[in-house]
């Protein structure tokens, strides 16, 4: 008898209200549980959940990204960024270069190629935004840090994929095998930013008229459902970043609807089990066996990484003037890593043929350790702040 999806759909969801409940006595995040429990029962374990039906679910994991997206966006309230300031813009820069130069450094220092090293300094910008927000919503934080580190997490796609066309387009420039045209290298990614912030926010102008004509709650979450589809899947077919379109249409909604409260509010009633599939999903996408291929190589890019981020969040908080606790604890928050980086590897695997086996490996061991250590070290670190209560509030997965 053949498990028909709707079944597998109820297995995830199943899973993942018993991996809550069992993190939640060892308080731990919920996102640390759902990815353990989906790396359990996935194809590299347990096998409960194929690679068929990861690959049939494909949409879950799109369409909650495009709801991660759409609710980080909503952090760019004009008034909110005044109050603010500057500092979240100047850290999503120096983090993402911070990550950027010290795993290139060390890697060449060490006599790797020069476009491999480039390619994995590029690829170790990005930082996975899911994470970070499920840790902030499930445990209510609030404070200095949270505030500065939802902006930075929302930038942080634009940034990595500027780095990466950079360093790609460099690398092609010093290569005597790369025949792809360094003006496209670099023209790609300024249309996957551009357009994707075009777009979107043309998406949000329609938004914003037609919730003032559709007054019924159904109408509202129904049409909030559909721009984000609508926002995700045209991105993906003309080839804009469906992250940034997500973001950008939110932003504009936010910043010009009265009804913006009412557009949020029962979007995040609705989206916990989208979130719970998403991250079971992650989890089962995992292979831990791949970590004992990596070598010094990768030892140096999850190292690099973190260490590059921490010295560059701190430096733009401090030359932006940010409040102590965000100079001290905001790059320990940024460590969670996956779907994007993912993307760029394959990219970069595609342009290097040599060394493409070697760099998805890398970053997929990267992703692996990243995704279950990062959420615990963000709560510690946000707890350690003093931006999440001794008693956290009832999780919005219970």
């Amino acid at each position: 008898m053949e498990v028909n999806t709707l079944t597998f759909v109820a297995i995830i969801l199943l899973a993942a209200l018993i991996a809550g409940k069992i993190v939640k006595q060892v308080k731990l995040p919920n996102v640390t549980g759902y990815l353990v429990i989906g790396l359990l029962i996935g194809p590299h374990c347990l096998g409960v959940i194929t690679q068929d039906v990861i690959d049939h679910m494909g949409v879950v994991t799109k369409f909650a990204l495009g709801c991660i997206a759409f609710s980080i966006g909503a952090q760019f309230r004009i008034n909110f960024l005044k109050r603010v300031g500057k500092a979240p813009m100047v850290i999503g820069v120096t983090e993402g270069l911070g990550a950027v130069l010290v795993v290139d450094t060390v890697l060449l220092i060490l006599g790797f190629d020069v476009q491999f090293s480039l390619a994995m300094g590029a690829i170790a910008s990005a930082t996975a935004a899911a994470s970070t927000l499920m840790i902030v919503k499930q445990y209510k934080s609030k404070g200095p840090v949270t505030n500065t580190l939802l902006p930075v997490v929302a930038l942080d796609d634009a940034v990595a994929l500027m780095m990466f066309g950079i360093s790609m387009a460099v690398a092609n420039a010093i290569s005597t095998g790369g025949d792809a045209p360094i003006g496209k290298l670099l023209l790609d990614p300024a249309i996957e930013i551009f357009g994707a912030l075009f777009f979107g926010a043309l998406l949000g102008v329609v938004m914003t008229i037609m919730v003032k004509y559709y007054t019924g709650r159904g109408n509202r979450l129904a049409i909030t459902i559909m721009m984000i589809a609508l926002t995700v899947g045209i991105s993906d077919i003309v080839g804009f970043s469906s992250l940034l379109a997500c973001m950008a249409l939110s932003t504009v909604f936010v910043n010009n609807s009265k009804f913006r409260e009412k557009i949020y509010e029962p979007l995040d009633r609705m989206t916990p089990p989208i979130y719970m599939m998403f991250f079971i999903l992650s989890g089962a996408s995992l292979d831990v066996t791949v970590i004992r291929s990596v070598g010094l190589a990768g030892a140096v890019y999850v190292i690099g990484r973190v260490v590059g981020k921490q010295i560059g969040a701190a430096f733009g908080a401090r030359i932006s003037k940010a409040p102590v606790p965000v100079r001290k604890y905001l790059g320990l928050t940024l460590i969670p890593q996956e779907g994007v980086s993912i993307g760029l590897a394959t990219v970069a695997a595609a342009s290097f043929p040599d060394f493409g086996p070697k760099i998805r490996t890398i970053v997929l061991c990267g992703v692996v350790i990243y995704e279950l250590v990062g959420p615990v070290v963000t709560k510690t670190v946000l707890k350690r702040a003093g931006e999440i209560e001794e008693a956290p509030k009832k999780s919005l997965s219970n």
